[in-house]
């Protein structure tokens, strides 16, 4: 039979276990419920979000920016739109380009690849823009189809100009959810370079971050990125960025340098016929015969 000090110790392990139990039962439910109250924050923000991109639709600009995506492409859990990834690539492309910039942000939160191909394709394709970004799918890993996903991208993919910059998904750390993301982002590249368009390396970018620092750049949902992780996704995008606008700005000085050209040979042609017409019996001289009669006649 177990003596008293036994039992006695024998109730105070279990009180402990006991306590220690409710206690970080406490401390879960404490956690739970933060987190759920900065969601319908976040949540509560998604018409103001919507609202701020649409202000700025029809504002002017030399170059034009189109963005689809999701709430991340909103700025959801950053502290301003402006400092979401859209917002932040759009500054870059100013600084980067020295020039004034259109944005539209067709993106809508919530949207998966089916949601996006059926509401911001149709809007999409009455723009002529000069850069475009699409980062689409997270919302598609919970209940994963990858026909499905792989169909939706095609028409996505297939309806963007070559020159499109896409991302792939980003880390997600969930261990059921890394699963579906490693098909998930085969699909996106694999398709991505069928259609040629370039890649943004959104995955491997965040999940370079680690899982402490990917803790401290999320929202208090931990589902959206907050402003440091916004940064984030835009450093994933601005490679490809830097080199769009290199390639435009290549084109503006060759299109330029051939107007020059033109001008050149339209006031030439302008030169030559005031000569004609100032001549007697009016005969332009072509610069053939003008090259003969400087050799002179046998």
């Amino acid at each position: 039979m177990p003596s008293r000090h036994t039992v006695t110790a024998f109730l105070s392990g279990v009180g402990v276990t006991l306590a220690t139990t409710a206690a970080a039962g406490a401390g879960v439910n404490r956690f739970m419920q933060r987190r759920n109250a900065a969601a319908a924050d976040l949540n509560a923000l998604l018409p103001v979000h919507s609202a701020w991109w649409r202000d700025r639709f029809d504002r002017k600009g030399k170059l034009l920016y189109v963005a689809m995506g999701d709430s991340a492409a909103q700025g959801i859990g950053a502290s301003s739109p402006a400092r979401s990834y859209v917002g932040r690539l759009s500054a870059y492309m100013r600084r980067q380009s020295h020039t004034s910039l259109r944005v539209v942000n067709l993106s809508v939160s919530g949207s998966t690849t089916w949601l996006c191909r059926k509401d911001q394709l149709p809007k999409f394709e009455k723009y002529e823009p000069d850069v475009v970004t699409v980062a689409i799918g997270a919302n598609d890993i919970i209940q994963f189809n990858p026909e499905s996903f792989e169909k939706n991208l095609r028409v996505i993919y297939g309806a963007l100009p070559s020159h499109a910059i896409v991302g792939d998904l980003p880390a997600m750390w969930i261990p059921d959810r890394e699963k579906k993301l490693v098909e998930a982002n085969a699909i996106v590249r694999r398709v991505a370079g069928e259609f040629g368009l370039t890649l943004a390396p959104l995955y491997e970018t965040t999940r370079s971050q680690g899982f402490f620092r990917t803790y401290r750049n999320s929202a208090g949902d931990l589902f959206h990125p907050n402003d440091r992780g916004y940064r984030v996704w835009a450093s994933a995008f601005e490679p490809a960025i830097a080199a769009r606008l290199a390639r435009i700005a290549a084109d503006e000085a060759a299109t330029a340098h051939e107007a020059r050209e033109a001008e050149a040979v339209a006031a030439h042609t302008a030169a030559q016929a005031t000569d004609a017409a100032a001549t007697p019996g009016g005969a332009a001289t072509s610069p053939t015969q003008a090259s003969s009669d400087v050799g002179g006649a046998s």
